[in-house]
């Protein structure tokens, strides 16, 4: 199919049926001359490599991961750190010299925090260290993607998490499920994806301090931000290996996938790609957007980089056992390593398809998002910045209702930087566009958001008449109108207040 007959068949099937009255058709495009002459790559084929990628994890490597995390009795944050075989300063060591033997392409280092007590669940001060591991970039190193895990584990059987000296030691604290899972997940994509190259830069982490309130997350999002760094995505895996719930609800062939909003914030950008990208190299796995921040009352590492501007989801069992989480029974025995495999298999997925893509357009300037009316006045006109990828293809533009959760349309418009639809308009609509480069690797989406108004800033002043008036009512009562009371405070202000019932 030529690229002009797409576009006419896509904005064919998004808009026929509207009335014109409310300008849902779409009667002719218009995109920057030459836009309609190139062929669209094709970009929903199935990547060998990518698909290659997929099939490398390895149930018995996971497996073999999970057991021994679980073999250091504990990994409490603030555990002991003098031994070879227990606590989190053994476990934290192991992942770090695992890393490292995976390939010399891994740069694998601690990021170090000294951490004051702060009379809760921090009770002592502390050095807490996330475990790093940097995949470099070719082409576009400034760009990172995460993927992340924590690796410290909590046991409340024997008291609260807060409580005062603590003795952490004593707790059995396995936690194979949380979150040893995450951290299975994040050491198999760095065996894996060490033994390619990638356009994007890769990191891989191991979060500490999670349960004591997103401590090591907290950091390095802080750290990030005010670094600069171009954090494209973080995939963050917390409980994903429990496919029986308490209640003996089973579920082993889907995953929660956690985007917190707005409807087009960076985040549910991710959200809406992991769910294409998964279900295109993962059929089998159903891939459950969930449109909030996380579960009622609970918290993860993707919060601190959603919090601080990048684009942060969490994968999460959708049959969690509460009974075994912080607890002693949180063990190998009641993981699934099979399922733990098939979420890795996503992530892996999503992780391979991002580092490969193109930069997302930029679809704003210092005057706000780059949508108009057009000449019209009646149009939809988007506009968007040229990328600097040499094997750049082109842009696709992607429409949905402004009600709808996930893009309708996708119509490609070629190597232009521009693109006008007729009679369409961009009120009752939502616009995305997306970089696709030769090998047919989509970027995320960028959406083009209306900026949050400023609050109007009034001034008033008081007429002489007015203040006169108000002094006349000083020590008396008012019954307005709604049934509310004005009790003068002082000369010149009334305070409304509640009638009595």
């Amino acid at each position: 199919m030529k690229a002009s007959e797409y576009i006419l068949l896509s904005t064919f099937l998004l808009f026929s049926g509207g009335t014109p009255s409310a300008r849902r058709s779409l009667p002719e495009t218009q995109a920057s001359p030459g836009a309609q002459k190139e062929a669209a790559p094709n970009f929903k084929r199935i990547d060998p490599r990518i698909e290659q990628i997929v099939a490398a994890v390895s149930e018995e490597n996971l497996s073999s991961i999970l057991k021994k995390l679980e073999s250091f009795k504990t990994r409490h944050t603030l555990s002991r750190t003098d031994s070879e075989a227990e606590g989190i300063g053994a476990a934290r060591q192991w992942i770090f010299s695992t890393l490292k033997s995976y390939s010399p392409k891994l740069q694998v280092n601690f990021d170090t925090y000294q951490v004051k007590a702060d009379g809760r669940r921090v009770f002592r001060d502390v050095e807490l260290r996330n475990v790093v591991a940097v995949l470099p970039g070719a082409r576009q190193p400034e760009r990172q993607i995460l993927i992340s895990g924590h690796y410290d584990s909590l046991s409340v059987a024997d008291g609260p998490p807060d409580a005062p000296n603590q003795d952490v030691d004593a707790v059995y604290a396995p936690g194979v499920t949380d979150d040893g899972s995450g951290t299975a997940a994040v050491m198999e994509a760095a065996r894996i994806l060490s033994s390619y190259q990638f356009d994007k830069t890769l990191v891989f982490v191991a979060f500490a301090g999670e349960e004591q309130g997103l401590i090591g997350s907290t950091l390095l999002a802080r750290k990030a931000r005010a670094q600069g760094r171009l954090i494209e995505a973080v995939l963050n895996n917390d409980i994903i290996g429990s496919d029986v719930a308490g209640n003996g609800y089973r579920e082993n062939m889907a995953v929660r996938l956690f985007s917190d909003g707005p409807e087009d914030s960076p985040s549910r950008s991710l959200a809406r790609f992991i769910h294409d990208i998964g279900s295109r190299y993962v059929p089998a796995m159903s891939v459950k957007r969930v449109f909030r921040a996380d579960r009622f009352g609970r918290g993860g590492d993707h919060t601190p980089f959603a919090q601080e501007g990048f684009a942060a989801v969490r994968f999460t069992s959708t049959a969690e056992n509460y009974a075994h989480q912080h607890s002693s029974t949180d063990t190998f025995e009641h993981t699934s390593p099979p399922y733990v495999a098939r979420v890795v298999r996503v992530n892996l997925a999503c992780l391979a398809a991002l580092a490969s893509a193109p930069a997302p357009p930029r679809v704003d300037d210092p005057k706000g998002p780059m949508i108009s009316r057009g000449k019209s006045g009646y149009d939809a006109l988007l506009r968007w910045a040229q990328g600097s990828e040499d094997d750049l293809a082109g842009y696709a533009v992607v429409v949905r209702d402004s009600t709808d959760p996930f893009w309708k349309q996708e119509i490609w418009v070629g190597q232009v930087t521009e693109f006008l639809m007729s009679d369409v308009s961009i009120d009752l609509f939502t616009f995305g566009v997306k970089a696709v480069d030769r090998e047919g690797h989509e970027s995320l989406v960028s959406a083009y958001v209306i900026p949050s108004r400023p609050r109007a800033r009034v001034e008033t002043k008081q007429l002489a008449s007015q203040r006169d008036h108000l002094n006349f009512l000083v020590g008396s009562r008012l019954v307005g109108a709604g049934g509310m009371n004005r009790f003068p405070s002082k000369v010149g202000v009334s305070v409304l207040s509640p009638a009595p019932n």
